[in-house]
């Protein structure tokens, strides 16, 4: 590994006339000749502004005595301590500098080698907690430079051996040994991309070493990724140490392949799966190549049209059984008990459960319970999500043996530092529903690649790694604390705006609680005026409490549901919570529209707000930039300001619609239709009054590719059974699923999904992103595809089995 970087966290001046100062820097230059690179700070806030900032640091140098910023010598004496103070930097009141960069050194780094330099002569003088931070210790007068030296040079290079996790390692090795290749991928490390003018633009735009790491499953130095054996093994152990695991699987086609991997193992043809209606189409795919029988459990809404958990009341024993006696599928089934259940954790809009209740809830209608955990890799590793993750279900917080096995499945490169398609499939099994790995593994392998790419396996490895120990939560809650940060600015932002009285009061908001309540004190505070401390450590802050007005959610119980500070999801003025309309607007879809001119991308668009995600990789110069394009869309609404200004590439698309016209105008007549055509509203009847099951989503499958299916115009398309999902971005949820009845014309599925077919046909450049509706070249109608013949009178999966013969 390269020589790294070590930390001096040195007084200039130790107080003994310079000598010592001048052993330091003699140490310093034995250190640079050794190939390391030195960083020298003079102050304790320095030194720990090194600690946020550099990732790199194989060693660190500090000095007890080391003063603050006011250069000021801080106390040698100081009280003992614990290694954690409840602050975020710094020492203990009446400490030395030092102290405070050795407890960052703790938060940040895990075993990072730390020097402690000290003038006193015996070390009586120290808090007990500092031997058990540091390697050692320094006087530097009584010992050469050389020695001294090799000795922080010997304890870094021991630091950075052990750093690398096992596959990663040993790729580097591999790697290192330059053999020559005889085996796929035939560009051989790179090479066959030299002969060619094309080939060689790739060969140097990707670079060398990601070529060489391209390797087939035939170096068996790195072990096999279908038998979980050497390199590949150790480190899908590691990652189930890390995440909390029994078991856990390295998959390299993203959460999609997790979802029908564990969907196609836990539950069988004809069995019943319970299935969270917010879930990710994969899910559905899962289910069609098992040939399970669905029934669905519906999530709250709130007047935004955002999602919400499922209630408490719905995952109740009672009320699933009820569910599954109701469902015309069930009578075909193989039992009326479910096999297997299946949610979103967190949701796309950040809301995660409290996953023992749910456990606990679900525990007697299935023997398995999955997590789709996609957006949600990082809750184990900090406090605000304690017991919010699937792997938080087991022995010791549910000994009883009505404990279900559960499955997490997690997209790693999403919100975790992987390559993108990197995933995870974590298992706990339970004595009710054993997962024999052997078995599973057949799963796997169906779903796996005999090709894999080893970089995507390495940044999984990686990935695990970063969040081992302390570094873990120290990378969570910075992403947390900038979400704090960049949250509190909005709404005091918009207070100033609305006090100064200037321009228009109005300003965009933020979806979060009013107020907060310190448990410590009991004292209520406006979120906006809240320490950031409390936000950033209490999850009481951010718990949807029942009834509230802010979440809009009904049916919620005290501690069920958790918002995740990290997703954050702006509000445009327009509406609120409960579904009250005011007279003006500013439709979302507009806002994103102008900040994609401004390359800031968002994650989610509904009617009337945005999701942004504040991952790790979030700085204040990238929130920041958000917050001058947000000032300068208010400023641009205010001045009526005209399209070809403020979106000249949708006017020069669509010029005879939009020429003349004005961002305020656009928004207002937006504004205008969208409360006209009840649109938020017909989309929350559309996903809490279900379409009828007609067959299982399987054999609409089996439809589809015998050519038993056509494509209809929403016109024509009362009654039919659907053969295809459709799922509509705003929300991202599915609205039909195959095998259901599309109901009657005036229905709530087809009312809301012609009522999004005027809105795309009213603002060309706005439409709505829709997965399983086609668009007539001629006239722009909606098309879904819907299984042939039906007749009125056949209904139930006998009817549905026969019509698959007859295609």
């Amino acid at each position: 590994m390269a020589d790294g970087t070590i930390l001096f966290a040195v007084r200039e001046n130790s107080g003994d006339g310079g000598t010592g100062a001048e052993q330091l820097r003699r140490i310093h230059k034995e250190l640079e000749a050794a190939g390391y690179e030195v960083r020298w700070a003079s102050t304790s806030d320095g030194a720990r502004a090194v600690l946020r900032t550099e990732a790199g640091l194989a060693a660190a140098v500090v000095d007890w005595g080391l003063p603050g910023a006011d250069g000021k010598d801080a106390k040698e004496g100081g009280k003992q301590a614990g290694a954690e103070d409840g602050k975020e930097d710094g020492a203990e009141d009446g400490e030395p500098g030092g102290s405070g960069v050795l407890r960052q050194v703790g938060r940040r780094f895990q075993n990072l080698p730390v020097f402690l330099i000290t003038a006193g002569e015996d070390l009586d003088h120290l808090p007990l907690w500092v031997a058990e931070t540091v390697v050692g210790y320094i006087w530097p007068l009584e010992d050469t430079a050389p020695f001294i030296a090799g000795r922080i040079a010997r304890a870094a290079r021991g630091y950075q051996e052990d750093l690398l996790p096992p596959f990663f390692k040993a790729l580097r090795e591999f790697d290192d040994t330059h053999e020559y290749s005889w085996h796929t991928p035939a560009h051989s490390g790179g090479v066959a991309f030299l002969k060619s003018p094309v080939g060689r633009a790739f060969y140097d735009h990707f670079g060398e070493r990601l070529l060489r790491s391209d390797l087939s499953i035939s170096v068996g130095e790195l072990g096999s990724l279908f038998e979980h054996t050497g390199p590949v093994g150790a480190a899908e152990r590691n990652a189930a140490r890390i995440f909390g695991a029994d078991r856990t699987y390295f998959v390299l086609h993203g959460d999609s392949t997790c979802d029908r991997m564990v969907g196609h193992f836990s539950v069988t043809r004809d069995e019943i799966a319970l299935v969270d209606r917010n879930c990710h189409k994969s899910v559905l795919h899962g289910l069609v190549l098992s040939g399970a029988r669905p029934v669905y459990l519906v999530p709250t809404r709130n007047g935004y049209g955002l999602a919400g958990p499922l209630p408490p009341a719905e995952i109740q024993a009672q009320s699933v059984a009820s569910r599954i006696a109701r469902n015309p599928l069930t009578p075909g089934a193989v039992s009326p008990d479910a096999q297997y259940a299946v949610l979103t954790n967190s949701t796309y809009d950040g809301l995660c459960y409290d996953a023992l209740q749910v456990a606990r809830a679900l525990a007697p209608s299935t023997p398995r319970l999955h997590f789709d955990e996609a957006w949600f890799a990082y809750a184990r590793f900090h406090p605000l999500y304690a017991g919010r993750y699937g792997m938080a279900v087991g022995p010791g917080t549910f000994p009883e043996p009505e404990r279900p096995t559960v499955f997490s499945t997690q997209s790693t490169h999403k919100l975790l530092a992987a390559l993108s398609q990197s995933a995870m499939v974590h298992v706990k099994p339970a004595p009710r529903a054993p997962v024999e790995h052997e078995r599973f593994n057949e799963a796997f392998m169906m779903h796996g690649t005999t090709s894999p790419l080893y970089p995507m396996i390495a940044s999984l490895d990686v990935a695990a790694a970063m969040m081992d120990g302390p570094q873990g939560r120290w990378l969570i809650d910075e992403a947390v604390a900038e979400a704090v940060r960049f949250r509190q600015t909005v709404v005091r932002i918009g207070r100033r705006i609305a006090a100064a009285g200037d321009r228009p009061g109005w300003f965009f908001g933020v979806w979060q609680p009013e107020t907060v309540t310190d448990p410590a004190t009991g004292e209520q505070v406006p979120f906006a005026d809240a320490p950031a401390e409390l936000l950033r450590t209490e999850p009481s802050c951010w718990q949807l409490e029942p009834g509230a007005d802010w979440h809009g959610f009904p049916g919620l119980t005290e501690g069920y549901c958790l918002l995740d500070p990290v997703k954050v999801t702006l509000t445009c003025p327009g509406i609120d919570a409960s579904g009250r309309m005011s007279d003006w607007g500013i439709p979302a879809r507009v806002l994103t529209a102008y900040l994609a001119t401004r390359n800031i991308v968002v994650e989610k668009t509904d009617s009337y707000t945005t999701l942004i995600l504040f991952s790790m990789g979030i700085t204040k110069g990238k929130w920041g930039t958000l917050m001058d394009a947000l000032m300068d869309f208010k400023t641009l609404y205010d001045e009526d300001a005209p399209l070809e200004r403020v979106l000249p590439e949708l006017v020069e698309a669509h010029p005879q619609r939009y020429t003349g016209g004005t961002l305020r105008g656009l928004c207002q007549e937006m504004h205008d239709h969208l409360r006209e055509t009840d649109l938020v509203e017909l989309l929350d009847t559309a996903f809490q009054d279900l379409p009828e099951p007609v067959t299982p989503p399987q054999h609409c499958y089996q439809r589809l590719i015998r050519g038993g299916t056509e494509r209809v115009r929403l016109a024509e398309a009362a009654g039919r059974v659907a053969a295809a999902m459709v799922t509509v971005t705003p929300p991202g949820i599915p609205v039909l699923m195959p095998g259901e009845n599309t109901g009657t014309q005036d229905g709530p599925l087809l009312h809301y999904l012609k009522a999004l077919e005027s809105f795309d046909r009213r603002f060309p450049g706005f439409h709505s992103e829709a997965h399983g509706v086609t668009l007539d070249p001629d006239g722009g109608d909606y098309l879904i595809e819907c299984v042939r013949r039906i007749p009125a009178q056949q209904t139930g999966p006998e009817a549905a089995s026969a019509q698959v013969t007859d295609a």
